[in-house]
């Protein structure tokens, strides 16, 4: 008699058994949910909002303008030959989709803790969540991206973009990785130690001048010694952002060896927070 009862449930829902889980086919068969989660986000960003989307463009607009004035216009920053507005957006763009998604993963257990506490699904699903939806958001702020480069091409500014613009999506992939890698592992500390939830927002402000977005690698590079050149790309970002300012607008150079490190460190990381992620989500309940 029970082994016929076992043979009618669907699903069977039981402790992971293996410390690293990121189960493909569990996500695919959540995959509604994870829809519903990205909408609900964007609905509620929108909700009650004279602008809408165009939020998603003021902020790099913003941002780039003030970059322009002080580091530009005040410091004289060079930007490799291209007019500086358009090299600090290319790198804001990518800077705010690395940098959104890192700050909302790091909340996964802290701000999901009462969805958490009362229904299954794969925990895996909120960090997933957050970078689907600000990869909607990428996309608006990248379309104004290649608006206002379109627009300085018409001026008769020398900008040209190669046929690295085709691997974006891989960019963008390892982008994902390395922010859920780090959030997830905030995340994971944060559930027994809440403090650190008050110095993320001061430690991405100080990790975004160390990122090449208002100065190039070339500069960084001419100002130290050769010997110490490695520390500029220790950060990952470092090779991402080389790669896609010279994919779309032809100045500046990238190195392989240093993109391929970008690569692998990133998913090094990413697999890391997973494993932290799924021990702490087996007990995080009974202590937050």
């Amino acid at each position: 008699m029970k082994s016929l009862e076992k043979d009618v449930w669907l699903f069977e829902i039981t402790p992971k058994k293996s410390f690293f889980n990121f189960n493909v086919k569990e996500i695919w068969r959540y995959r509604d949910l994870l829809f519903l989660f990205v909408k609900r986000d964007i609905i509620t960003f929108y909700k009650q909002t004279i602008l809408g989307p165009l939020w998603f463009i003021i902020q790099p607009l913003l941002t780039s303008v003030i970059q322009f004035v002080i580091f530009s216009k005040i410091a004289a920053i060079p930007s490799d030959g291209v007019p500086y507005f358009l090299f600090v957006l290319a790198g804001n763009i990518i800077w705010f989709y690395f940098s959104d998604s890192l700050k909302s993963i790091s909340e996964t257990f802290t701000a999901n803790q009462n969805i958490f506490g009362k229904v299954y699904f794969p925990r895996i699903i909120m960090p997933l969540k957050v970078v689907f939806s600000n990869l909607l958001k990428f996309g608006i702020q990248f379309l104004f991206f290649l608006m206002v480069m379109l627009y300085y091409v018409y001026t008769g500014y020398n900008i040209n973009p190669t046929l690295y613009v085709l691997f974006l999506p891989l960019i963008l992939t390892f982008i994902a990785f390395l922010s859920m890698g780090i959030g997830m592992l905030i995340s994971s500390l944060t559930v027994k130690y809440r403090d650190l939830n008050f110095v993320i927002t001061f430690g991405i402000s100080l990790f975004m001048y160390v990122t090449p977005i208002v100065y190039p690698t070339s500069l960084v590079l001419e100002k130290i010694a050769p010997k110490f050149h490695f520390l500029i790309y220790l950060n990952p970002l470092t090779g991402f952002l080389d790669f896609f300012k010279f994919a779309f607008l032809g100045s500046g150079s990238y190195d392989v060896l240093n993109l391929v490190y970008s690569f692998v460190i990133s998913f090094v990381i990413f697999v890391l927070g997973v494993l932290v992620f799924n021990k702490t989500e087996k007990s995080f309940i009974d202590i937050i």
